[in-house]
């Protein structure tokens, strides 16, 4: 069996006795899930460059 850490509160558990995977628990499970709904995380974009500022005004 393998143990890993919990990614919300950081609690080291059985990854085989975990119905939430990755989480220790159904709790942590949902204040993820809370997180990413109230825009607390998000993945990192770069923004589309404007094909006019490409032009060199020399």
């Amino acid at each position: 069996m393998s143990q890993v850490r919990c990614p919300i509160c950081n609690a080291r558990f059985e990854s085989t006795e975990s119905p939430a995977m990755p989480f220790c628990s159904e709790r942590c499970r949902q204040i993820d899930l809370g997180r990413w709904l109230d825009e607390g995380y998000g993945l990192p974009i770069e923004p589309e460059r404007d094909p006019d500022e490409d032009v060199d005004n020399d």
